[in-house]
């Protein structure tokens, strides 16, 4: 794209995995464009993008994802299909996406942020209460084994990893006794239902960034950027900011496990932050309070007090 509006002639090219969430949220992307610029389906075109990750995945499937190689194993191939015009947006969960970007491209655009609550997930059990000792927590999740395994160190883990769909049908071979999913993502499969309920961030504080989709776009396309420019919500972007300043002042990866929640109360900023041992020995906490204009900043200052408590060689307990 360049200078045009969107036409079935010129259809603005949408890039995402393949997953049924991952469509469904470029879905959800091309309905709000359709909706704000009043075009018709047929003005945009969805291309399904496969990734290292995903062949990874399927390969050495009981692998934890920081041992495949992280992260940006499910971004490379999508971003460079932006760079290279193969398509002219990207859509992400930002939960899953690297604190560092490449050269060349944007990401300024955040849809309204939902439930960024885990989903409790079991038909053995109402909650994590009633999970008597010895039950199985099946998890990919380095932050929910390490926070499972700090306040109830009397359950076992075990890797859990798939979309939605492949979860649950583990979940029902018995592999496990429970598991977790992000709310946001069953919210958008029309799936709610699957779960127990939702988890309170007081017991379970969730992943920087969960529950939001990221759109990314060539730096250099201002006329993609008018585009998205009425799908951009403030407030999500403000709590992000703060929440991937903190993840980037940590130097997070998917071997960390940590977790990080911003909050709005009118003009304040509330944010806290958890950082764990892998094997949940270990955990540290705290939380600050700011001006919303100040969220770049407290983000990064929230880290540092965790990184000045856990002393030199906090991160030593990553493997």
């Amino acid at each position: 794209m360049s200078t045009d509006i969107p036409s079935p002639d010129r259809p603005l090219k949408i890039g995402t995995r393949g997953s049924p969430l991952a469509l469904a949220q470029a879905h959800e992307t091309r309905d709000r464009l359709m909706a704000a610029h009043g075009l018709p389906e047929a003005a945009f075109e969805i291309v399904k993008i496969h990734t290292t990750g995903d062949d990874r995945f399927l390969i050495a499937a009981d692998k934890p994802l920081k041992e495949l190689g992280g992260k940006g194993l499910f971004t490379r191939e999508i971003e460079a299909a932006l760079l290279q015009g193969g398509i002219d947006i990207a859509v992400h969960s930002m939960k899953d996406m690297p604190v560092a970007q490449p050269e060349g491209l944007a990401l300024d655009c955040y849809l309204p942020r939902e439930d960024v609550r885990d989903a409790f997930v079991s038909d053995k059990a109402g909650g994590i209460a009633d999970l008597a000792p010895g039950m199985v927590v099946g998890s990919s999740s380095l932050r929910r084994r390490a926070q499972m395994l700090h306040r109830r160190p009397d359950l076992k883990v075990v890797e859990f990893r798939g979309n939605v769909q492949t979860r649950l049908r583990k979940l029902g071979e018995g592999v496990a006794d429970c598991t977790f999913l992000a709310m946001a993502g069953l919210n958008r499969l029309g799936m709610a239902h699957v779960a127990q309920g939702p988890v309170d961030p007081e017991e379970m504080l969730p992943a920087v960034a969960q529950g939001a989709i990221g759109i990314e776009r060539r730096g250099d396309d201002h006329a993609t950027a008018a585009l998205l420019a009425p799908l951009h919500d403030g407030p999500t972007a403000i709590r992000l900011a703060a929440e991937r300043s903190y993840l980037a002042e940590l130097d997070g990866s998917c071997e960390t496990p940590i977790a990080g929640l911003a909050v709005i109360e009118a003009e304040t900023l509330w944010l806290r932050g958890e950082i764990l041992r892998p094997d949940g020995s270990e955990a540290l906490a705290d939380e600050i309070r700011a001006p919303i204009g100040d969220a770049a900043a407290m983000g990064a200052e929230l880290a540092r007090r965790l990184l000045e408590r856990g002393g030199p060689g906090v991160f030593d307990w990553r493997g």
